[in-house]
């Protein structure tokens, strides 16, 4: 949600988009993230409002998040390991069109001998 709400932002305003959106997720109950949407609202739907309404329209589905301890949380929406790894496979693999088979795209990833993963 991040990441998409910042694509409708200016660089200028990024920053401070960023540490009010910040206020929103990190909150500790969802009562105090609904408190800190509203006034994100108040503060940037005149410059941004699709930001807020995404959030609206989503929130739903991002409220579970806040039955989990802060912990778990962080765990959940910080996906920059997998991130890397996606980013590295399709490194890998871009100069290959089409596998005939599981194996050969395995060889290409792991150079060694694929059998040990």
């Amino acid at each position: 949600m991040v990441r998409n709400s910042l694509s409708y932002v200016s660089y200028k305003d990024r920053k401070a988009v960023a540490a009010d959106l910040r206020l929103i997720y990190t909150a500790s109950t969802e009562a105090e993230a609904e408190q800190q949407l509203i006034a994100f609202a108040q503060k940037w739907d005149t410059q941004y409002p699709t930001i807020s309404k995404s959030w609206l329209t989503h929130w739903q589905r991002i409220i579970p998040f806040f039955a989990f301890p802060s912990e778990i949380r962080k765990a959940i929406y910080t996906t920059n390991a997998i991130e890397s790894m996606n980013m590295t496979l399709r490194k890998v693999l871009k100069n290959h069109r089409a596998f005939p088979t599981d194996e050969s795209a395995l060889k290409v990833v792991y150079p060694g001998n694929p059998k040990h993963f």
